[in-house]
């Protein structure tokens, strides 16, 4: 198989020969990993039961999709990825936004995804074959989990769509097989001696929603147009793709974060995940484990990794998109290593997930109102001018840059940090929500209605030129 030459470039419509169940095979497949998995230990760690846990889970999952899926649509009709596109809305310099927040979020999710696969690796074969579980076996499980996904992410898109097909029905035969595993050790409340989080259960509920739940879909506003980027329009509907985005992200995150719950309970893990799992395995399992960990952590973050390379060929467009691979693995891997030798497991998570939700989801909605304002119509060779390194187009706004909008992601994230809640920090306006993390929702609010008021403010025009105005003056 060839090596994908395609960066954020327009795809041709002759190269566009995905489909719908394609899209549901990549969203279900890569996320059935132990890095989705994890966050549905998330809300036991934070002191709910069964019951609690999985209505958080559920809420905070169907909440996002609402908001997220509907992005799925815009790179369908630009035919390259979401940060690319954005820039219709943010001006094609503007549009470095969604690139920078989706690469932090792919970076965060890729170093998360090989680190809890490889603590459970290192974990099984100590139980195993008596490997020593110490900090050279975890470097040596790191490095080679990491050079697998570098692999599957230089390949590109057509790898990682085998790989995920492949993956949807090897990994739910091995989570269908664990759940038989863990069964007899389920029990309905959180381990002994792990009290709610926030003091009371409703606000850990809260808490839960949108650190374990909301917080999955929120991870691809910016990814799910690195797949529809190759479904053709002409062949396949918008609703057909929008209900195929839908089935796709629910599946592919709740199966897998159900899955952690589960075995969370079963495994009275409060603290940690990744030990107490292997742990409570029974020996039979272990293997299935091991493959588990192993398939689905090299899926999981070679997807993200496949997705960071595009989002900084986007940002230095000098970069071929291997090269840029190449350089934000290091980078990925490092923070594994972070992970593993300098950090909490959860304290870190869940910072890490509220503050990229809170900045992350004005970005989203501002596109989302642009998407609908314009209808679906876009000039995809002018949101190629700054990957061209040139001037003009009518997404040239001002110096490349709608004030509307990024005034409007400003105010969206500043007000989302400020109403954020994370072990390491909470913001000022805690105390008018009660100290109930609300970030998501004031964030998202925030910049909608600035952008919406913004847009309708009268005399408030972008300076654009015709499309047929291009320059090609380099910079």
């Amino acid at each position: 198989m060839p090596i994908e030459q395609r960066g954020v470039d327009t795809i041709p419509e002759v190269e566009r020969t995905s489909g719908p169940r394609d899209l549901v095979a990549i969203l279900l497949g890569s996320n059935l990993c132990l890095g989705v998995i994890v966050f549905g230990w998330l809300p036991v760690s934070f002191g709910l039961g069964l019951w609690g846990a999985v209505t958080s889970v559920v809420a905070g999952t169907v909440a996002g999709v609402v908001v997220t899926a509907p992005l799925a649509l815009v790179s369908l009709r630009t035919a390259t990825n979401l940060s690319t596109s954005s820039g219709a809305f943010f001006g094609v310099r503007g549009r470095l936004i969604g690139s920078v927040v989706g690469l932090l979020l792919s970076l965060g999710y890729t170093a998360l995804t090989l680190w809890t696969g490889g603590d459970v690796m290192v974990g099984t074969l100590a139980r195993i074959a008596g490997l020593p579980a110490g900090d050279v076996t975890h470097s040596l499980v790191y490095a080679v989990l990491a050079v697998l996904t570098v692999i599957a992410a230089v390949f590109g898109y057509r790898l990682l769509l085998r790989m995920s097909k492949i993956l949807t029905f090897g990994m739910i035969l091995l989570l269908a097989v664990g759940l038989a595993a863990y069964a007899p050790d389920l029990t309905v409340t959180a381990p002994p001696g792990t009290p709610y989080l926030l003091g009371s259960f409703w606000p850990t509920w809260a808490l839960s929603a949108v650190a374990a739940g909301l917080s999955g879909p929120i991870a691809f506003i910016t990814l799910l147009g690195d797949y529809t980027r190759y479904i053709s329009p002409r062949r396949h509907a918008p609703r057909t793709v929008l209900r195929a985005t839908c089935l796709g992200l629910f599946a592919g995150l709740l199966v897998p974060q159900l899955f952690g719950t589960f075995t969370a309970l079963a495994a009275r893990a409060s603290l940690d995940y990744a030990d107490p799992l292997v742990a409570a395995a029974p020996a039979w399992y272990l293997i299935p484990l091991l493959l588990a960990a192993a398939a689905g952590s090299v899926g999981n973050a070679g997807l993200m990794l496949y997705s960071m390379g595009l989002d900084l060929d986007a940002i230095v467009p000098r970069a071929s998109r291997t090269m840029a691979t190449v350089i934000v693995a290091v980078v990925a891997t490092a923070f594994v290593f972070l992970g593993h030798f300098a950090w909490s497991a959860r304290s870190a998570m869940t910072s890490f997930v509220l503050v990229l939700t809170a900045i992350g989801t004005p970005w989203a909605v501002i596109t989302l109102i642009g998407h609908l304002r314009c209808r679906g119509a876009y000039d995809a060779d002018a949101l190629q001018v700054y990957n061209r390194r040139a001037r003009g187009g009518v997404y040239w706004f001002r110096a490349g840059w709608e004030p509307r909008a990024t005034a409007a992601w400003v105010a969206g994230a500043a007000v989302g940090l400020f109403s954020v809640s994370t072990p390491f920090y909470e913001g000022p306006l805690l105390t008018l929500t009660g100290g109930v993390d609300c970030s998501f929702v004031l964030s998202g609010v925030v910049g909608g209605v600035v952008y919406a008021g913004l847009l309708l403010r009268p005399g408030g025009a972008p300076v654009t030129e015709p499309a047929s105005k291009i320059m090609a003056a380099v910079d």
